[in-house]
């Protein structure tokens, strides 16, 4: 965070009459400062290179480069800049794969954002919990939390080293929990965990 008591934003998104309802809505709070705006992920990501500021607020489709496209770039570059996106998709489980800080939905009332934001801005990761139909499967419902969350990494393609250092964990502890995961679904490998999770999560990308 910066280092006066303002939080420095970026706010993103292909809807230049919502950027600029955003910015007038946080313009209004002492507490933040629009340092600038983009109606793509690709001036987004300029911006990353060009000014200084502590959280981006970003859509999920836009031209250019989408929400994926840009969290996945600030990840690989190993970015400190914090992401929040704000969406009417219902991708929160990508956006937090991907190492977004929080997500907060367009079908919320706007000045929900504010909060988000500040407590991101804090430190926080905010995401929505997120009940699915598909967790009415005796054996996904026996998973513990991080399980799921193991699982649904594993889902993107990572690996146990990855997956180590993304949860913080040893390898040893990955291979003990993908053991577990293989054992309550019912499978023999990562290929048919994965087919598992896939099998009961169609993902809206």
């Amino acid at each position: 965070m910066s280092t006066n008591s303002c939080l420095n934003i970026v706010i993103a998104d292909k809807n230049s009459l919502l950027v600029g309802g955003l910015t007038e809505m946080f313009k209004q709070d002492v507490r933040f400062d629009v340092r600038a705006t983009a109606t793509d992920g690709e001036l987004f990501l300029k911006l990353v290179d060009r000014i200084c500021f502590d959280v981006g607020i970003i859509g999920w489709k836009m031209p250019y480069s989408d929400g994926r496209q840009v969290l996945t770039n600030l990840r690989e570059r190993e970015s400190s800049i914090r992401v929040v996106v704000y969406s009417g998709a219902n991708v929160a489980r990508q956006v937090c794969l991907l190492g977004g800080a929080g997500f907060y939905s367009k079908s919320k009332p706007p000045d929900g954002l504010i909060d988000v934001v500040c407590q991101v801005g804090q430190g926080n990761s905010v995401f929505p919990y997120e009940k699915h139909e598909a967790k009415t499967d005796l054996r996904l419902s026996s998973l513990t939390s991080r399980e799921l969350e193991i699982l649904e990494i594993l889902s993107l393609g990572y690996s146990n080293r990855k997956i180590a250092s993304k949860f913080e964990i040893s390898a040893n502890t990955v291979k003990f929990h993908l053991k577990n995961i293989y054992e309550k679904a019912q499978v023999d490998n990562r290929t048919q965990a994965v087919a598992f999770y896939n099998q009961l999560y169609k993902e809206e990308l």
